[in-house]
């Protein structure tokens, strides 16, 4: 996060790929290694992140009903979505906590339930779902935001569209997914055996799904990393260092959370009915952590290349916004209303000039009248 006004054009910022930039992670320097490392836990918790995943979480939540929604309304257009979200389902049972699963899975097997209007769904619902679930990424987007830096810059009317199609590539992704993993077993032999491909096909897939299933996942979080934030950072990379750390950090965590709660709390002596439902929100927050660790440890890689090419961003990123007119809109109306406040201030003293009153003294409580004050002015405040 940048240590001057976070509302500042960046006009004089270099090209995001500079050439006097390191051109890959590989070619930074073990010093500037260990500046990133060191800058990365420093800005996590310079900028908040514990509250802002916090913040996350609540519009995960008012996110996940339409979110599912338009999810298996996609399974339900190239497959049998309810026999996907089983095998799903089964397959979360060894990576989330028990408690986590018993508040999922009934939000996905009532959205499964419709699979077959999934055609009306697609038409009449998702439209409606995206629009809820993009929520979620324009809170992100502004995370972002404070992550590098930077104001939000761009317009209303070109900020919602971009945090839509997002949304809709989260769903196509996480639907892709989805269908990855239900693809496995007998779904995975027929498949094999309806094109030809025979058994050893199969198992080869079998083994090869999951890395398929992370590559999409770290594309999806590079995605977010790149699009939802009001900068023009360098060219995409489809795999990111903060993606794939970010996701392997909420792997780890995911599962010494599950083993934390399986062994160690007693969320259901505590909480009762509402255990599950905390430990849910517990581990949507942590996910959050990750994304946002993840999002920190790319942007202080870009100060490391920034300043490793000669560039001064001690102080901030010096990448350019992709866009400023909402920003300077709202500066002109900031220093409207800074205009207005002095004129009143300004008004106040003239009329009390005019009416013969001076700067010093207090009323008298008996007439009115103000009389001077003789006590020194430190024993006046």
């Amino acid at each position: 996060m940048a240590h001057i006004d976070d509302t500042s054009p960046r006009t004089d910022a270099p090209a995001p790929d500079d050439r006097r930039k390191p051109g890959s992670p590989p070619d930074l320097h073990r010093r500037t290694w260990w500046y990133v490392l060191r800058a990365t836990m420093r800005q996590f918790s310079r900028d908040q992140c514990l509250d802002l995943a916090a913040a996350l979480t609540y519009y995960a939540v008012l996110a996940a009903a339409p979110a599912l929604l338009a999810l298996v309304s996609v399974l339900g257009l190239v497959a049998d979505g309810e026999q996907a979200v089983e095998r799903v389902v089964g397959t979360m049972e060894g990576v989330v906590p028990p408690d986590v699963l018993a508040v999922v899975q009934p939000l996905v097997e009532n959205a499964a339930g419709g699979g077959g209007r999934a055609g009306v769904a697609l038409v009449l619902g998702v439209a409606l779902a995206l629009w809820s679930a993009s929520g979620y990424v324009g809170a992100f987007g502004r995370a972002m935001n404070r992550v590098y830096g930077i104001d939000e810059g761009r317009p209303v009317w070109k900020l919602r569209p971009v945090m839509l199609l997002v949304t809709l590539v989260a769903v196509v992704v996480a639907a892709l997914v989805v269908g990855a993993i239900a693809l496995s077993g007998p779904v995975a032999q027929a498949v094999g055996d309806a094109v030809g491909l025979g058994g050893m096909a199969v198992t080869v897939w079998n083994i090869a799904k999951w890395p398929v299933v992370l590559l999409l996942v770290v594309v999806l979080v590079a995605i977010l990393y790149h699009v939802t934030p009001n900068v023009r950072q360098p060219k995409m990379r489809w795999v990111s260092v903060g993606a794939v750390v970010a996701i392997l950090g909420w792997l780890i965590a995911s599962a010494g959370f599950a083993i934390y709660v399986s062994t160690f709390a007693s969320y259901d002596a505590t909480y009762g009915s509402l255990a599950g439902l905390i430990v849910f929100l517990l581990w949507l927050w942590i996910t959050n952590l990750a994304l946002l660790f993840g999002a920190e440890l790319d942007a202080e890689l870009e100060r490391g290349r920034e300043l490793q090419g000669g560039i001064a961003a001690e102080e901030e990123l010096r990448l350019p916004p992709k866009d400023d007119r909402a920003s300077e809109k709202r500066e002109a109306k900031r220093q409207e209303e800074i205009e207005q406040g002095r004129r009143l201030r300004e008004d106040a003293a003239r009329d009390a000039r005019e009416a013969g009153e001076p700067g010093d003294g207090h009323r008298d409580p008996a007439d009115g009248h103000r009389v001077p004050d003789d006590r020194p002015s430190a024993d006046r405040r």
